[in-house]
């Protein structure tokens, strides 16, 4: 077929810097498919990456609750939902998932899963309201969270199987660059042409438009050319959960490595607390996106970047990712205190600081995907998955009652308060074993 030699040479160009192709740490059988099964994935990671733009619980979902009139207190749980659903049931899916030799189809009939939640919720917006409405909107997403945790640890273990070890970051970075390049333009629009508060047709056809998204996904990653793994270890979901719990006590390297994705948290949980200063110098919709702006072009300048360094150091990058990510927080809360810029640049001090840590969140999110897809293989892959991806769903729904300080020491107070953590979480990151080596 005259596409393969096509990817092949542009696999080559873009990922190679040898004469020989690496197949690190993946199966003979599947050396030979690495090309066309890095783009594919790419283009899945990519699809479902603008998906989670259009239906961002941080700001699409929540201007949603608010136009169809439910209750502001259901705003709260957007997100908690949204990242604590996908990641706490990874314990006991992993379970199940290890026992089938092969992953490629939970991973498409997750996405499938996840279009048709997307579906029932536009449905939802478009034909209910109020009260009503609200719940539909969130048990829609508990759904889509569900469906999101099954396929977040199938796509690590069937990459860990089709992409060799020192490209695994490469693939990370390029995806990421495509789909923040996507959701910068989507900042744009948002930015130039702003919808209407009032217009609920367009966030329900934005809803529609993100399940397309999964629907192409799911079909491109069927092509995905996956080898048989290893399926020992199956039993009670419960008894093999509470076992695989013992890994946090037993191994060492993943205890760090747990540790330390926990105190980097930071970069997610400080992103609201910039949006929320901005708002108090700027509160027009044109601020709006240009947060989005900064979001879409730091994925788009830094993730091929951090994906090419992770795969010679995912631990070196995880340490200055995270400095930068920490020690910004004191340098913007000083500026913001002491009001040494000028007034006209002072609505735009938001924006650039959100651009600079959204280049920091993204080192910290190729760096420890790379990191725990490296440091394991086979079944154990899939443990170290599941029980980071657990533990940190359980850290972030219990992170929701430290933002009961913020009534304390305010927004401003937070982001010191998470720049202290991150800091840690940068320190312990050096006491990390390299892993690509």
């Amino acid at each position: 077929m005259a596409l393969q030699p096509d990817m092949d040479r542009l696999y080559d160009q873009l990922v190679e810097e040898e004469d020989t192709r690496v197949c690190k740490d993946i199966p003979d059988a599947a050396c030979s498919n690495v090309p066309t099964n890095f783009f594919r994935q790419v283009a899945a990671i990519v699809l479902t990456g603008l998906g989670d733009t259009l239906a961002n619980p941080k700001t699409t979902l929540a201007w949603l609750l608010g136009i169809v009139g439910a209750p502001t207190a259901m705003v709260a749980w957007l997100v908690p939902i949204r990242d604590s659903g996908s990641m706490l049931p990874q314990l006991f899916i992993a379970t199940y998932i290890r026992q089938q030799p092969l992953r490629k189809p939970l991973w498409v009939i997750g996405s499938l899963a996840q279009a048709a939640a997307l579906l029932a919720m536009g449905a939802a917006a478009w034909l209910t309201e109020g009260w009503l409405a609200g719940l539909l909107i969130l048990g829609c997403l508990a759904l889509f969270s569900l469906a999101r945790s099954v396929c977040s640890v199938a796509i690590k273990d069937v990459m860990g199987k089709t992409i060799p070890k020192t490209r695994r970051g490469r693939m990370h970075g390029m995806a990421s660059t495509v789909a923040g390049t996507l959701a910068l333009v989507f900042g744009v629009y948002l930015m130039l042409r702003p919808p209407a508060d009032d217009n609920v047709l367009f966030y329900a056809l934005l809803l529609v438009g993100s399940s397309m998204l999964w629907i192409v996904a799911a079909i491109i990653y069927q092509h995905v050319e996956e080898t048989p793994g290893a399926t020992e270890g199956g039993g009670s979901a419960i008894r093999e959960a509470l076992s695989r719990i013992s890994l946090m006590r037993d191994d060492l390297p993943f205890r760090r490595f747990v540790l330390t994705r926990a105190l980097l948290l930071c970069s997610a949980l400080s992103a609201p607390y910039y949006v929320v200063l901005g708002q108090e110098v700027e509160s027009s919709l044109s601020m709006l996106g240009a947060f989005l702006v900064a979001n879409g072009l730091a994925n788009s300048l830094s993730s091929m970047f951090w994906g090419r360094m992770a795969d010679l150091s995912s631990r070196q990058v995880l340490t200055r990712a995270g400095l930068l990510a920490s020690l910004l927080a004191p340098v913007v809360v000083g500026l913001y205190w002491w009001g040494s810029l000028p007034a006209s640049a002072q609505p735009w001090l938001f924006p650039a600081a959100f651009f600079v840590l959204g280049i920091a969140h993204s080192g910290i999110r190729v760096g420890r995907k790379t990191y725990v897809l490296d440091m394991a293989g086979g079944n154990k892959r899939t443990d170290y998955v599941a029980v980071s991806n657990s533990i940190i769903g359980l850290l972030l729904l219990s992170a929701g009652f430290l933002g009961l300080l913020t009534t304390l020491i305010g927004p401003d107070g937070m982001l010191l308060l998470l720049s202290g953590l991150g800091l840690c979480g940068a320190l312990l990151s050096l006491k990390l074993k390299e892993v690509q080596s």
